[in-house]
């Protein structure tokens, strides 16, 4: 790459940051104001862990709207080009559009599969342990309730067990209730805790209640069963609580049920396609700013962009609902949006640099 190259690209990286920044700040700010959480986590895992859920959950949320910023912060850059006149003098040497957009391409790019590979593992991983998401938001399998239910089985018989939430990735529950379902005058066992270790249940600060109506307080009750940490976190996690290497993981041990497969492969093929989506939202951010113009009259091109950005964002979002739920397939719904917004970039840029726009 030429001296140019490197001075185009560092100045549209710097903008692209500076956009992605900005609007991880407005997500932290706006994440910070949902006390109940903050308070909820705080009584459970203090103070510290509350903050890091809420940074944590903002990182989230500011990589799920990369295809937005992204291409807002290139309009950003291209307009400052454009202000200062630098395009007419950089296309005067000679120098085509697709010569200009090679470095800032590149950079999305690697900038893409940083976050895919990197940024995104270290967001979920810290964020599963102290904020998880419930299956049925992000890309998890649908529950018709809140609670967790579990049918279990093990060496002390079969049982059914019901939690308020969970926290581990399905090793710690709490507010649990257990059925059980051999023979015995027991009719229903409360813990305030249940801790998953080598293959039992750790019940605390427990209440048996008996078929008379009597009920028995124990510091701690113990019940087997069949389950492993990989069964729990398929049954109560959710795939948005999976890293990409995590995913690699699974899929290729296999899973057997469908719509837990369908929600893991589009969760997959949404970080694996990511690098492509941003450099179709960059190619569309070229598309439309980058012609010349003898006024500096961008308004109308801005709102363009951003409204070209919010479209990208709405359509990957509904892609991988449906996706995640087995309507389409999980291929189509993530690479689809990546391969037609590189399309709708490229179409413009080519019929207007045909001589016809």
């Amino acid at each position: 790459m030429s001296r140019l190259d490197w001075f185009i690209t560092r100045r549209m990286a710097l903008r692209i940051l500076g956009v992605v920044l900005v609007f991880f700040c407005l997500i932290l700010l706006s994440e910070s104001l949902d006390t109940g959480r903050f308070e909820k986590i705080s009584a459970s895992s203090g103070e510290a862990d509350a903050w890091l859920a809420i940074l944590t959950s903002a990182s989230r949320w500011a990589i799920k709207s990369l295809s937005v910023t992204v291409l807002i912060g290139g309009v950003v850059g291209l307009l400052e080009f454009q202000n200062h006149r630098e395009f007419v003098v950089v296309k005067a040497t000679g120098m085509s559009i697709w010569r200009i957009m090679r470095g800032p391409v590149v950079f999305v790019f690697v900038f893409g599969l940083i976050v895919t590979l990197a940024l995104e593992t270290v967001s979920t991983s810290f964020n599963r342990d102290v904020n998880p998401t419930p299956p049925g938001l992000g890309g998890g399998v649908a529950r018709s309730t809140s609670d967790l239910w579990l049918a279990q089985t093990g060496a002390d018989g079969n049982y059914y067990l019901t939690a308020k939430s969970s926290l581990r990735r399905g090793q710690v529950l709490r507010n649990v209730t257990i059925f059980p379902l051999w023979q015995t005058d027991i009719r229903r066992i409360t813990a305030a805790r249940a801790d998953f270790d080598r293959n039992r249940w750790e019940l605390k600060t427990v209440e048996l209640t008996h078929a008379d109506g009597s009920v028995e307080e124990k510091d701690q009750y113990r019940l087997r069963t069949q389950s492993t940490v990989a069964d729990l976190r398929l049954i109560v996690g959710s795939t948005e609580d999976f890293t990409f290497y995590e995913l690699v993981t699974v899929l290729r041990n296999g899973i057997t049920e469908p719509v837990v497969r369908a929600a893991a492969l589009t969760r997959f093929f949404k970080l694996l396609s990511l690098p492509l989506l941003l450099v179709g939202s960059l190619l569309i951010a070229f598309a439309f700013t980058a012609g010349y113009r003898r006024d500096n009259n961008y308004g109308l091109t801005i709102i363009y962009g951003i409204v070209l950005g919010f479209v990208v964002f709405v359509i990957t979002e509904m892609a991988d609902r449906a996706g995640s739920s087995g309507v389409l397939d999980a291929t189509y719904a993530t690479w689809g949006p990546a391969v037609v917004s590189m399309l709708i970039g490229v179409s413009v840029l080519l019929h207007k640099e045909d001589g016809r726009a």
